[in-house]
């Protein structure tokens, strides 16, 4: 086990000592980032939907309000959540940091204004099932999150803007056959 291991690891490591638990750890290694994603995704998910729900049903407060009001929590659980554990390959400092900070609430904030469109329309105009809506809105905010964090907010360090982000997206595409290529070529 290295030094810089996190919790995470740590726990698979120890997890994965036992036989029958050790078919996990080539698991952990591929898909950790999806994994600890949607691990703190549902802690998000739980963090917005409780607290929607409370403002809602309990408190009566408007539905875009509550929205709103429970975003704020989420989205700072879910920065420090992806930030620390989540995309560890970013950019480092204050600087950084507070970058990372605008990119990612930017992002959110553009994922609750199609979060509170779906529950005006949905709920305010068609009068459909309020919670069943705010789930289903979750749903599509994930997905987009996930898209925003991963491609805008936490690149790793030396990956470039968003032009480097078009060409990496072209080689990725085009890699597989210009590898097969490269194979011939060398032969």
């Amino acid at each position: 086990m290295r030094n810089h291991d996190d919790c995470f690891d740590r726990f698979v490591h120890w997890i994965t000592k036992y036989r029958y638990m050790r078919w996990f750890a080539p698991v952990y290694a591929r898909f950790k980032e999806m994994l600890l994603y949607s691990l703190f995704g549902l802690g998000t998910v739980i963090i917005s939907i409780g607290s929607y729900s409370v403002f809602t049903e309990y408190l009566q407060i408007n539905i875009l309000q509550a929205n709103a009001i429970s975003w704020i929590g989420a989205t700072l659980f879910a920065f420090y959540t992806n930030r620390r554990w989540v995309f560890t390959s970013h950019k480092k400092g204050a600087v950084a940091f507070f970058q990372q900070l605008g990119s990612f609430s930017f992002g959110r904030a553009l994922t609750l204004l199609l979060e509170e469109w779906m529950l005006y329309y949905f709920v305010g105009v068609l009068e459909f099932s309020n919670m069943g809506v705010k789930y289903v809105a979750q749903v599509v905010v994930i997905a987009t999150n996930y898209f925003i964090s991963k491609v805008l907010v936490f690149r790793a360090a030396g990956r470039g803007g968003r032009g480097a982000l078009l060409i990496r997206l072209h080689e990725r595409m085009t890699n597989h056959s210009s590898t097969q290529e490269e194979k011939i070529e060398l032969d």
